[in-house]
C-alpha cells in the first residue's frame, strides 16, 4: 500500500489533482467556522444547548450532515450547498416531465451546461429566500448582537441585506469550490464537500468512544458496547462497499453486419445495472420528511397544551420507536422507487440499444426490452432499499439495546458512514483510472 501510494505523488497531473482538491477542502473547512457579524456566539451556542430545543437541533443536526452546513453555528458558510443540491434535484425532477428540459438534456454537453446555467441561477434564488428567513429566525430567537439592534430591538435594513447576501455568498462559493474540483481536481466536488463534514466530526466520535478507557472506567459492559460499536463499523463498510459495487448484468448481442468479405459485430457484451441505484438519496428524502412532522406537532402540543399531540410527536421523534422505524422503512423505500424511476429510463435505454444494434438475447428490440429491464430494476431496487432500510435503523436498534448513545452508534453505523464510504469508494476508483492509464496497478488490485 505503502509503495501505491509513493506511485499516486510520482505522477505529476495526479499529485496536482489531489493537492489541490485537498487544499479547497481546507479552504472550505476554514469558512466554516467564520460566524456572521450578527450572530451572538455566547447566546447561540446557549439557546442550541437547551434541552427546550431538542426537536430544532435534530433538525438542524440532521441537514447539516447532509448539506456540508453548521446552521447551529450560523457561519459565512451557514447554509452550505443544500440550497444547489436542492436546485439540482428540481431540474432533475423537471426534466423528466417537462418537454423543453427534457429536449436539452438529449442535447449533450450543449444541453447540461444550459441546465448548469439555470441551476445555478435558481440556487441564488433559493439562498436568498432561506438565508432571510434564517436571519429572521436569529432576530426572533434573540440570537443577534444585543448593539445592533435599533431603538425598537429590530435589526437595521442595512444588516439585514449584508447578513443575506453575505450566507448567499457563502453557499455560491461553496458552489464554485465544487465545480473547482471536478475541473481541476479529483473526485465529485459536491459529495467531497459533505464527506470532509462528516469526517470532520471522526475526532469528536472516536473521543467519545473511548472517553470511558481514558477516565479509567473498564467494565464489561463498557468492553461489549466498544465491541458492538467497532463489529458495527466493519460490517457497514463492507455492505457499503458490496452494495456500491454491486451490479446486475444483463447479456447483450450486437447484431452482426457484413460488409464485402468481412463480417463485423456480433460480440457478447453484458449492460451492468447498479443494485442500489438511487445513492443516498432515499435516506435523505425519508430523514428529511420525517423530521417536520414530529416538530409540527411538537408546535401544535406546546400552543394547544394536547397530551395526544404530544404522545404522537414522541412516537414520530425518538428513533427507538417502532411507530418511527416503521414510518422511516417505508419512506425509504418509496423515495428509492421514486428516484429510480426519475434517473432511470427503461424505454430510452432501449431505443439506445436498438440505435446500436445491439439486443439482449430472447427479448425483442424495443417494448419488450424496455419491460424487460423495467422488471429487472424493480426487482434489484427492492434489495437495494432493503440495505438503505437496514443501514439506516440497525445503529438505532444496536443503541436502544446495548445502551449506548444513539449519536455515536449513528456515525459508526449509520447514515453519514454510508455517505463517507461512498464516496471515497468513488474516490479510489477515480484514483485508480488514472493509475491503469499510466499502466500501474489500481489501489484496489
Amino acid at each position: 500500500m505503502l509503495e501505491k501510494l509513493r506511485v499516486i505523488f510520482t505522477i505529476p497531473e495526479l499529485r496536482q489533482k489531489i493537492v489541490l482538491t485537498l487544499c479547497l477542502l481546507a479552504v472550505y473547512r476554514v469558512g466554516f467556522w467564520i460566524p456572521l457579524a450578527i450572530v451572538d456566539t455566547a447566546q447561540m451556542k446557549f439557546y442550541f444547548e437547551s434541552s427546550g430545543n431538542e426537536g430544532l437541533q435534530k433538525m438542524l443536526s440532521q441537514v447539516a450532515m447532509f448539506s456540508g452546513s453548521q446552521i447551529s453555528q450560523a457561519t459565512i458558510f451557514g447554509l452550505g450547498i443544500m440550497p444547489y443540491i436542492s436546485a439540482s434535484i428540481i431540474f432533475q425532477l423537471l426534466g423528466s416531465v417537462w418537454k423543453p428540459l427534457e429536449e436539452l438534456q438529449k442535447e449533450g454537453e450543449t444541453g447540461r451546461k444550459k441546465i448548469n446555467e439555470y441551476t445555478r441561477y435558481a440556487t441564488v434564488v433559493l439562498c436568498l429566500f432561506q438565508s432571510w428567513f434564517y436571519v429572521r429566525f436569529l432576530v426572533s430567537a434573540d440570537l443577534v448582537n444585543k448593539d445592533l439592534l435599533t431603538e425598537s430591538g429590530g435589526l437595521p435594513f442595512t444588516w439585514w441585506v449584508i447578513s443575506v447576501l453575505t450566507m448567499t455568498c457563502g453557499t455560491i462559493f461553496l458552489m464554485w469550490l465544487g465545480e473547482q474540483i471536478d475541473e481541476y481536481g479529483i473526485g465529485n466536488g459536491i459529495s467531497l464537500l459533505i464527506m470532509a463534514n462528516i469526517l470532520a466530526r471522526m475526532p469528536e466520535a472516536i473521543f467519545n468512544l473511548i472517553k470511558p478507557l481514558i477516565e479509567g472506567v473498564v467494565s464489561l459492559e463498557v468492553a461489549q458496547q466498544l465491541l458492538l460499536l467497532i463489529g458495527l463499523f466493519i460490517i457497514v463498510v463492507f455492505a457499503v462497499v458490496f452494495i456500491y459495487k454491486g451490479q446486475r448484468r444483463i447479456p447483450m448481442q450486437s447484431a452482426k453486419h457484413v460488409r464485402g468479405r468481412r463480417v463485423y459485430g456480433g460480440n457478447r457484451q453484458y449492460l451492468p445495472l447498479r443494485v442500489n441505484q438511487a445513492g443516498v438519496m432515499p435516506i435523505i428524502f425519508a430523514s428529511s420528511l420525517l423530521l417536520f412532522p414530529s416538530l409540527f406537532f411538537g408546535w401544535m402540543a406546546g400552543v394547544f397544551n394536547s397530551q395526544w399531540m404530544r404522545t404522537l410527536e414522541q412516537a414520530l421523534s425518538q428513533s427507538t420507536a417502532f411507530t418511527h422505524n416503521l414510518l422511516y422503512i417505508v419512506l425509504i423505500y418509496f423515495f428509492c422507487y421514486f428516484w429510480t424511476a426519475v434517473t432511470f429510463n427503461p424505454k430510452d435505454m432501449a431505443d439506445n440499444l436498438k440505435s446500436w444494434g445491439s439486443f439482449i438475447p430472447g427479448y425483442r428490440p424495443g417494448r419488450r426490452t424496455a419491460d424487460y429491464l423495467e422488471k429487472v430494476m424493480t426487482r434489484i431496487t427492492y434489495v437495494g432499499a432493503a440495505f438503505l432500510a437496514v443501514v439506516a435503523i440497525a445503529p438505532t436498534i444496536v443503541a436502544s439495546f446495548a445502551n449506548i448513545d444513539p449519536a455515536l452508534a449513528s456515525f459508526y453505523g449509520g447514515t453519514s458512514l454510508l455517505i463517507a464510504v461512498s464516496v471515497a469508494v468513488d474516490l479510489v476508483q477515480k484514483i485508480d483510472s488514472h493509475l491503469v492509464m499510466r499502466n500501474y496497478k489500481g489501489l484496489t488490485e
